[in-house]
């Protein structure tokens, strides 16, 4: 978490803490680039007219390929954990896994809680050593959403530590502009047709709603729900406003699809590392492939 330096750092079993001492990544001193925190790089984006990719990872070997992809094109990226992913885990692991990794890349990397689905689980992210987190109070009714949301934001933002919410399932511009403005949170998930998980049918989504929110809504607008959409979708959303995009359901599609191909090819393969090898491949292209339709891509350089 962050230190009264401003430092963000993540604790293992050695107690040996990590720290990432220039948060700004344009800095040329810098070889290596431990965890960051995503205010940084979600404000060039929204500056630079281009979207940071936000991936979910569910083990190790989503974690590098993730990062690999990120390094191959000089991206800056967001490595993300939702409530299931952390109870089959534990924040605490998926923190060390990250970190590790990210202490290895030249990259900036951020890791941020997804859907964060009460605000104790948001402090034991942030504890961990998460370095952005949301917390999801779209299902509850409006003024109970920003109560919950202003909680988590308060304790975040003395912590240095950026917060992401939604306001509804169904974002009105007007009720976005309130919403950010009475819970302080630094970027805001917009509902504007998008779903989890893969779509039945073409999706439509309502863009001009999204260029009205981008009228009066000043912070990084975040898009969910973007497996299965098509890269002109996508890059017409960045266009729109914007400055973040979530992937996950593809990610795992593609991870298992290259699991199920080493076992057609040889259904006598019991070594973990030789189908891991693959998935990681198959990960990797995906995550390039959607960075360069973000707009990410040389970003970090």
């Amino acid at each position: 978490m962050m230190n009264s330096n401003g430092n963000v750092s993540v604790s293992g079993p050695n107690e040996k803490i990590i720290q990432n001492k220039h948060n700004d990544y344009d800095s040329k001193e810098e070889k290596i680039m431990p965890l960051v925190t995503s205010k940084e790089m979600l404000l060039k984006a929204q500056k630079g007219r281009y979207a940071v990719g936000a991936f979910n990872a569910e083990n190790m070997e989503m974690v590098k390929a993730i990062i690999q992809a990120a390094e191959e094109l000089k991206a800056p990226v967001m490595i993300q954990t939702t409530p299931s992913t952390v109870k089959y885990g534990t924040v605490e692991t998926y923190a060390a896994i990250v970190a590790a990794e990210a202490a290895k890349a030249s990259v900036p990397v951020c890791l941020h809680l997804d859907h964060g689905s009460s605000f104790e689980l948001a402090m034991q992210a942030m504890h961990a050593g998460y370095t952005s987190v949301m917390i999801d109070g779209s299902k509850l009714d409006f003024e109970d959403n920003i109560r919950e949301t202003r909680r988590v934001a308060d304790v975040a933002a003395a912590l240095d530590i950026p917060c992401e919410a939604e306001a509804d399932t169904n974002t009105d511009p007007q009720e976005a502009k309130e919403f950010v403005e009475r819970t302080g949170v630094t970027s805001l998930a917009v509902a504007i047709g998008t779903a989890h998980g893969f779509y039945v049918g073409t999706p439509v989504l309502d863009k001009e709603r999204l260029s009205e929110i981008h009228e009066v809504v000043d912070i990084p607008l975040v898009l969910h729900g973007a497996s299965g959409l098509s890269d002109e979708d996508v890059s017409d959303c960045v266009k729109r406003g914007i400055c973040k995009v979530n992937f996950a359901t593809e990610l795992r599609a593609a991870y298992s699809r290259a699991v199920k191909e080493t076992f057609a090819e040889n259904e006598n393969t019991i070594d973990p590392k030789a189908y891991g090898k693959k998935a990681i491949q198959a990960v990797k292209e995906l995550v390039e492939a959607r960075m360069k339709v973000c707009g990410c891509d040389g970003k970090a350089e």
